[in-house]
């Protein structure tokens, strides 16, 4: 069967062109083929974009092998390119092959033709094939590359340079156990002896990124092994499962509450019992026995003061344990705040300056007020423990609407409206290590006899069993929880809530976010209330989406904590690009000095993470609004 082959021939002479045609045909090729000698006809050759090969002649009345070398590479193409030459010297020669030819044959030496083009071919086919494999590799989710088995990295995909923050030129040549593992290199060692031992591995590993963020993945390694069938490198696909690891932590978390709660439970309603006789004989004996002497009554005094602190443990162990067992009335929280304030303002140190924002028009919520009460007093004290050489509390109230675009970044929460009260002091903070543990029963950080570790855990039990959620917020200056409380309103307000979103008029806008879950809920949000959206995952991509679309784009929206190019950077490249870019910085970090950096470089507003479509929206109205004064 005859093998197609398409062919530009670059060519002066008809006599050399069929010389050329009747080699290719005798070799059992079926050439379609045309000829050209000029530029311009080359150039409108090359338009038809369906050749196979160039052979071109090194010296043509209007055009040269170097020249024609030139235009095709202008052009994007990448196709064998041979010169086909009766008079090429070997100076020649060698800069037509610098310069990117792909070989040279002498006419009178025709017997090279068919060899050339062959090799050629199949070198063409394999890097087609190189690009594809490439590509697929690039363009995958997932974060694959290659290192020898000592861990120099050979190969890094971009689905590595999202996931780990590190670019391929920053990496490649680099020990791979060196920047992925930090200090925990024992587990990469026990897959490093099962990969050479059995051919592949996977399992989950504890790994770092650039900024130093911990990164959980599921990775799969397997041994590739070299000409001799020696083993000689290790192709790893690591898939990011961070996010799902901290939603099982969650509902394990959950699950061992409520089992730790049956336990609770039982013995809780036993211990009552104990704990009363033992309550009223420390309290009858002194009525019974007036003659006894000071060391019996002191002894007294400590056995009443265990079993009302025994009875105090077990009252938090049964609101723990059932939630709330009292009938709930409708409550405004400013009254139980007002009284949270007299008592820290009676008890707790003068040293802790005590701030309070109370909005007005708070709606009111279906409560036990008691179990409120211990909720906000747990919150204070945990705070003034936090602040030993003193410091700032900070109280706030006020509503909030929850949307179905905050509940895609906080899976406790629930649409609808609820009332929201903020504890945030500046304190020692919670070390990194055991924010996850602070709301388990029995955790705590306190000296022995100092603390039961039923506060938060307390806290967390009470909030649920009102329908509402919690989040917390820490780091060295400080701590910020919030209390979202289901509120009771009328449909009136929500109504209003609703009008007060304002629709925008088409305006192009960039939001940058490395968080695919909050890019995707905030362009559907934005784009269902009219507006254009352009999505960067990491700052560099947003850079060059800024670069081709500055003239259109009317506002960015731009996280702070980004591997690879944070906010601020960011912020600072798109400032040099064009001074007056409207920026809007967002951020799920309770760190005010990102906040503070992001303001000296000139953003317009800043909203926190998680937020609702409606802050989302009139936040951006707002700027866009200033705009047109």
């Amino acid at each position: 069967m005859n093998m197609p082959l398409r062919v530009l021939i670059v060519e002066d002479s008809e006599n050399d062109e069929l010389m050329v045609v009747n080699t290719l045909q005798s070799h059992g090729y079926d050439v379609t083929y045309t000829r050209v000698e000029t530029a311009p006809e080359m150039d409108a050759a090359l338009d038809l974009k369906i050749w196979d090969l160039i052979l071109c002649d090194y010296c043509l009345p209007n055009l040269n092998g170097l020249e024609a070398l030139q235009l095709m590479q202008s052009k994007g193409f990448d196709l064998p390119f041979i010169i086909v030459s009766g008079a090429i010297n070997e100076e020649m020669a060698v800069s037509a092959m610098k310069a990117g030819a792909s070989d040279f044959v002498i006419k009178d030496r025709l017997s090279r033709l068919i060899p050339a083009i062959e090799r050629e071919l199949k070198e063409a086919e394999n890097r087609r094939a190189r690009m594809i494999s490439e590509f697929a590799l690039d363009i995958a989710t997932n974060a694959i590359f290659l290192r020898h088995l000592n861990g120099t990295i050979t190969y890094w995909n971009k689905g590595a340079e999202r996931l780990y923050g590190w670019t391929a030129k920053e990496v490649i040549g680099e020990n791979a156990y060196k920047i992925l593992y930090g200090e925990n290199l024992i587990p990469a060692e026990t897959a490093l002896q099962n990969v050479i031992k059995f051919g592949e591995w996977q399992g989950e590993l504890d790994k770092v990124t650039k900024d130093k963020q911990d990164v959980i993945v599921d990775s799969h390694w397997t041994l590739v092994r070299g000409e001799q069938n020696e083993p000689k490198y290790i192709l790893t696909v690591d898939t990011d499962i961070t996010a799902k690891k901290q939603l099982e932590a969650r509902f394990l978390r959950t699950q061992r509450l409520e089992n730790i709660g049956i336990l609770a439970g039982g013995i809780a309603h036993d211990l009552n019992n104990i704990l009363t006789p033992i309550l009223a004989v420390a309290q009858l004996l002194p009525l019974t026995l007036p003659n006894l002497n000071e060391r019996n009554q002191d002894m007294l005094h400590i056995l009443e003061a265990s079993a009302k602190r025994g009875a105090d443990l077990v009252k938090q162990i049964l609101c723990f344990a059932r939630g709330n067992d009292e009938k709930r009335l409708i409550v405004q929280i400013k009254h139980l705040l007002l009284d949270i304030e007299q008592i820290i303002q009676g008890s707790f140190p003068k040293s802790i300056e005590l701030k309070k924002n109370i909005h007005d028009n708070l709606w009111t919520v279906s409560a036990d007020t008691t179990q409120l009460h211990q909720v906000f007093m747990n919150l204070a004290i945990n705070a003034r423990d936090a602040m030993l050489e003193g410091g700032t509390l900070t109280i706030t109230a006020q509503n909030q609407v929850i949307d179905t675009h905050y509940t895609k970044m906080n899976i406790d929460a629930q649409e609808g409206n609820y009332i929201l009260i903020t504890f945030e002091d500046t304190g020692i903070g919670i070390p990194k290590d055991i924010i996850d543990k602070i709301f388990d029963p029995f955790f705590t950080t306190k000296e022995v006899g100092k603390g039961t570790g039923l506060g938060l855990s307390t806290v967390f039990s009470i909030i649920k069993s009102h329908g509402g959620f919690i989040e917390v917020n820490s780091n060295e200056k400080g701590s910020k929880f919030k209390v979202f409380l289901p509120a009771v309103t009328n449909t009136d307000i929500v109504a209003e809530e609703e009008i007060d979103i304002i629709h925008g008029n088409g305006e192009l806008i960039l939001f940058v976010d490395d968080e695919t879950a909050i890019s995707d809920i905030s362009k559907t949000t934005l784009e269902t209330h009219k507006y254009q959206v352009l999505i960067a995952n990491s700052g560099i991509e947003a850079i060059a989406i800024f670069v081709q679309n500055k003239l259109t784009i009317k506002a960015v929206i731009i996280d702070l904590m980004m591997p690879t190019l944070d906010g601020v950077t960011t912020i600072r490249a798109l400032r040099k690009i064009m001074p007056d870019v409207k920026i809007i910085a967002m951020s799920g970090s309770n760190n005010s000095d990102e906040k503070i950096k992001a303001i000296e470089h000139g953003i317009q507003d800043f909203i926190s993470k998680p937020f609702t479509a409606n802050i989302l929206l009139n936040t951006l109205h707002q700027i866009l609004k200033d705009e047109k004064k």
